[in-house]
């Protein structure tokens, strides 16, 4: 997977990239407008990571060049925290996510890795795991082929667990993917601990294996292996 990072800031830029090549993805970077517009038009990349503010103009002007040269690239947009108005701008440009600073790198490669296989499964009738399906198309969920009744962020919730099986989730970065990261100042995380129990509860109840293991202290992951329940 071919990633372009735009971002001038030094640090934060060499940091993402190190990162990310650990994790094998084939990265790119640019440092301010003029080299991101340059690479987006010479290169196709399957992720572009852009900050809002360059050097030298606006990342937000990116985004307005990828859709309108027709990329397929999926776009996650960054910005300071403030920046509402212009993430929002981001997201009705065609960005498909968004991260504000500061972040962690698991917290970045997550939302990458979430976006790709959310890009994959699109033309996809359905989504398999275990004794689950996922249909994207209707928001429907079954269990062993019987449709299970959730909730808009219980879904949510379990599509964000299955698109990063094997992972291990922190709750911060749980809650700020599927609630929005307006909740990342609030003292606690209780309230998804009552979303958890009630996903794990609804499909437990059709049938389903366990496959959410809870790490006390750390998050959960969804896997076959289930090795401690919440």
């Amino acid at each position: 997977m071919k990633i372009l990072l735009i971002e001038d800031e030094p640090s934060l830029l060499v940091a993402m990239r190190h990162y990310l090549e650990g994790e094998k993805y084939t990265v790119s970077t640019a440092n301010s407008y003029h080299k991101a517009s340059e690479k987006v038009h010479d290169y196709d990349y399957d992720c572009i990571v852009v900050d809002i503010t360059l050097p030298d103009g606006n990342g937000l002007s990116v985004v307005k060049e990828l859709k309108e040269a027709h990329s397929q690239a999926g776009i996650i947009i960054v910005s300071a925290k403030n920046s509402l108005d212009d993430k929002l701008t981001g997201l009705e440009l065609g960005a498909d996510d968004y991260l504000t600073k500061p972040f962690h790198l698991p917290e970045l490669n997550a939302r990458i890795r979430s976006l790709m296989r959310r890009r994959q499964h699109e033309g996809e009738m359905q989504l398999t795991f275990g004794a689950i399906t996922i249909v994207p198309a209707r928001k429907q969920v079954l269990v062993n082929h019987e449709p299970v009744e959730m909730t808009v962020k219980e879904y949510e919730l379990l599509l964000f667990l299955t698109t990063n099986k094997g992972r291990l989730l922190s709750k911060s970065v749980i809650v700020e993917h599927v609630w929005g990261d307006y909740m990342d100042g609030i003292d606690s995380h209780d309230f998804l601990y009552t979303h958890m129990r009630n996903l794990r509860r609804k499909l437990l109840d059709a049938g389903s294996p366990d496959y959410i293991t809870t790490r006390y202290g750390a998050g959960y992951i969804f896997s076959e292996t289930n090795e401690t329940t919440a």
